[in-house]
């Protein structure tokens, strides 16, 4: 094995590091948001935007959405109910 041979391993690690932490972070974006945003639910949406990462991503969005949108509870009671 010469140096090039290291090299490529070296790169190799770094390129499986990255990915890893890419999908860390994306995986704990939607609770992230959720919590900062102090949904009731953040707890549902960190759980779905991890399991998320089982479906290869098929949640991923609806938690990323889930994370945004305020249940209807939550939202004001005149809210959207006026009447022209």
């Amino acid at each position: 094995m010469d140096g090039f041979d290291y090299f490529a391993f070296f790169v190799i690690a770094v390129l499986v590091a990255a990915v890893v932490v890419i999908v860390v972070e994306l995986g704990s974006l939607p609770g992230k948001i959720a919590r900062a945003r102090n949904h009731p639910h953040a707890d549902a949406v960190n759980a779905a935007s991890w399991i998320s990462l089982v479906t290869l991503g098929l949640l991923w969005p609806l938690a990323f959405v889930w994370a945004f949108i305020a249940p209807p509870s939550s939202r004001s009671a005149n809210e959207g109910d006026s009447v022209s």
